[in-house]
């Protein structure tokens, strides 16, 4: 569904907005300036206490887009993506690129190790070159090799753990004996009959109506739940998420007695 179409501001809303952000941002500047810290904590003027202000302000520009988006929850938004992207490239040279290719080749210990390390290497830097071949209109079509290389390799070791993760550690609980107390006997029928009735429900071959119906329509039931426990999940951790840039905003920035 598209996003809805937001009305377009009149000038004077545009001013009346702007007047706004200027006086939260002097509002917050503010505070940061009048709230006292304890003496034996860092200084404001510290890296730890900017980091701190720098911190609380990002959080409550990105919590701003609650009200409506604004100029500077896109500044705080293309922040977030450049320093992302920046942190990614600096990962890759550390934990990639340096230690298995430059170390390797230019800073080897003798001859023969950079021999040795080239004679391991040449396959993946050509598949590296070709991934950059991406950025020409007219040699783009090179890319497709190690693409090509890639997915496969993914989907070597993707489906055999797809494949034991949710479809035979799936079937182990559902042909298990029903043994033990009564709790574990009552779990191993609603596993059974969930699996069955929920792979019945996507079998299509059958029209589902008679007793058919009915499996289906208890394999819809199992569905529901299992989607209402997994979106209650979500909401849950995104909860969390909340109430630790709260505790943040109240223990670190305005230093509150939690």
């Amino acid at each position: 569904m598209a996003a809805p179409i937001q009305p377009e501001r009149t000038p004077a809303q545009r001013v009346a907005e702007t007047a706004v952000l200027i006086a939260c941002a002097l509002g917050f500047l503010a505070a940061c300036i009048a709230i006292p810290w304890p003496k034996d904590g860092p200084s404001k003027l510290s890296m730890e206490g900017i980091g701190v202000f720098v911190a609380a302000g990002l959080t409550l520009i990105m919590y701003s887009f609650l009200y409506r988006d604004n100029p500077l929850f896109k500044v705080a938004e293309n922040l977030y993506v450049g320093v992302s992207l920046g942190y990614g490239a600096m990962m890759t040279w550390y934990l990639s690129l340096k230690p298995e290719v430059v170390d390797p080749l230019v800073f080897a210990p003798t001859g023969e190790a950079r021999v040795d390390a080239l004679l391991h290497r040449t396959v993946p830097i050509l598949l590296g070159f070709l991934l950059l071949t991406r950025l020409s209109r007219k040699h783009g079509w090179l890319s497709r090799y190690a693409y090509t290389i890639m997915i496969g390799w993914g989907a070597g070791i993707g489906i055999p753990i797809v494949v034991h993760t949710y479809i035979l550690k799936q079937l182990g609980p559902s042909v298990q004996p029903l043994t033990g107390n009564v709790w574990d006997i009552l779990g191993g029928v609603v596993i059974l009959v969930g699996t069955v009735s929920v792979l019945f429900y996507f079998f299509f071959s059958v029209e589902h109506k008679g007793a058919g119906g009915a499996v289906s329509r208890v394999g819809i039931w199992f569905l529901m739940v299992s989607f209402g426990a997994s979106f209650g999940y979500t909401v849950m951790g995104r909860v969390s998420l909340l109430i630790g840039r709260v505790v943040f905003l109240l223990r670190d920035w305005l230093q509150l007695n939690l």
